[in-house]
């Protein structure tokens, strides 16, 4: 048997990692500006959390959710903490596209109503709802193709006011800062009047924080630096630091009925305690501030780049979701970054670079990343 071949691969063999880089077999050492599509937050294999899950798996590392899992409240407190979410309650699932799922699902459950709104370039995931509600034709299969999901401008408050006031709209999901999309960034302006027209017409805010969320903005949600509260707020990627395990937040607006949502895998012991090391290491080593301040220094210096390379037409993002627009295709630049240069960045679209490094980058990281660039640039 071979793989199913659905993933374009870089010709790189990462065999280890530690904080913000990886080797290939050859011993090869690379700066991951990447983080394997922001998941890794705390850095590769960071002892304290290669300790708890090692000790939690010769413990026990599944038993299903029929009894008490004390880890999973304890999770749920100190995410609603750290968060400022203390007042929602946490639903465990195992990857940020069922956490959407959820998400659509329990506004459907609230509202009695089945269409939902979606930004253009947005993307959600790749189960059923969620699939539906990313704009892109290519990965939506006929028998997903339902007609609820209606996809709508970025930051065209009045184009989403007049879909809800048909009166029919169960949910809006969006993204602080798009990822796929490349780094596009909502407006203040935007969020607070989607939240206030969501109230009016009955419809539930979803917040995905899949990408942008977990400290990666500098603050802990992205939506963070809008001035919203949205009624669910989806998790997952840098929740646990490569483990697959998702959530949802979930207002007290809504109510639990036993029965209406279920996983096996979802909340599992060792996936609990490697989220739990997660935020042990987010609150010992203040990650969200470094984010924000190693954010900083680093559209810093990509401005200055900016100023010197007519290659870089527009700089986007915040914190440590960065997009990078370029006036050439990113294949190129990308490729020459990984293979000439030892940098792995990501990508968007066809000429945006993603960077989406670990929340343990350092202003020397960032020197190093700059230069690389630099000369990338120049050569072209």
């Amino acid at each position: 048997m071979k793989l199913f071949d659905v993933y374009p691969l870089l010709d790189v063999n990462i065999v280890r990692g530690q904080g913000c880089n990886v080797w290939d077999e050859k011993g090869q050492e690379y700066l991951d500006l990447y983080g394997g599509h922001a998941v890794i937050s705390i850095g590769h294999t960071h002892p304290h959390y290669v300790e708890c899950v090692t000790r939690q798996l010769q413990q026990v590392a599944f038993y299903s959710n029929s009894v008490i899992n004390t880890l999973q409240q304890q999770l749920a407190e100190r995410l609603g903490r750290i968060s400022g979410y203390e007042d929602y309650r946490l639903f465990l699932i195992n990857s940020g596209a069922e956490a959407n799922e959820n998400c659509l699902k329990l506004a459907s459950f609230k509202t009695g109503r089945t269409r939902v709104l979606s930004a253009q370039k947005a993307f959600h995931g790749r189960t059923s709802l969620a699939v539906e509600a990313t704009d892109n034709p290519k990965i939506i299969a006929p028998i997903n193709n339902n007609g609820h999901v209606t996809y709508l401008p970025v930051n065209d408050l009045e184009a989403w006011k007049r879909e809800l006031a048909k009166g029919d709209v169960c949910a809006c999901i969006i993204e602080a800062i798009q990822g796929v999309g490349g780094c596009t960034m909502l407006t203040p302006e935007f969020a607070q009047g989607l939240e206030a027209a969501c109230r009016e017409a009955g419809a539930v805010l979803v917040a995905d924080e899949i990408q942008c969320g977990y400290g990666r903005t500098g603050k802990f949600f992205g939506h963070q630096w809008l001035g919203i509260r949205p009624d669910l707020i989806s998790v997952a990627k840098g929740i646990a630091n490569g483990f697959p395990i998702g959530g949802v937040l979930i207002s007290p607006d809504f109510e639990a009925i036993y029965g209406q949502l279920g996983t096996t895998f979802g909340g599992n012991h060792l996936g609990c305690a490697a989220a739990l090391a997660v935020l042990d290491v987010f609150e010992q080593e203040q990650l969200v501030e470094n984010a924000r301040r190693v954010g900083d220094y680093l559209m810093q210096q990509l401005k200055a780049l900016q100023a010197e390379s007519s290659h870089i037409t527009e700089l986007r993002g915040r914190g440590l979701m960065v997009g990078v627009v370029l006036d050439v295709p990113h294949k190129e630049v990308r490729g020459r970054l990984i293979y000439e240069k030892h940098v792995f960045t990501g990508c968007a679209g066809t000429n945006v670079l993603r960077l989406l490094p670990p929340l343990t980058l350092t202003h020397a990281q960032v020197d190093a990343f700059i230069a690389a660039l630099r000369d990338v640039l120049t050569s072209l």
